[in-house]
């Protein structure tokens, strides 16, 4: 198994169309800023037929250092998950 990468979507792009590199790079920049923006301002990001994007506020909570076995709060933070879309999970999971 291996991992798509952003060099990897480049040059996926790249052999598909007569664009130079660079061009797509920047392209491809451009759409992951606008991303990760959605979600950070409107805490969602629908890209229909794929899936959303979601962040929530995860609340502070009791955890426990693995090394001491001592108890500590854990911070307040943002958390992001991803739903599949149907469409996308039946193309997953055929019947």
């Amino acid at each position: 198994m291996s991992t798509l990468t952003k060099a990897g979507i480049v040059d996926y792009i790249y052999e598909r169309t007569d664009k130079n590199r660079a061009e797509i790079k920047d392209l491809v920049e451009v759409i992951l800023e606008i991303m990760k923006s959605a979600v950070k301002k409107d805490h969602a990001l629908l890209i229909s037929g794929f899936g959303k994007f979601e962040a929530y506020d995860k609340r502070a909570r009791k955890g426990r250092n693995p090394q001491t076995s001592q108890t500590i709060t854990l911070p307040p933070r943002k958390v992001v998950v991803f739903r599949l879309s149907r469409k996308f999970r039946a193309e997953l999971n055929p019947s």
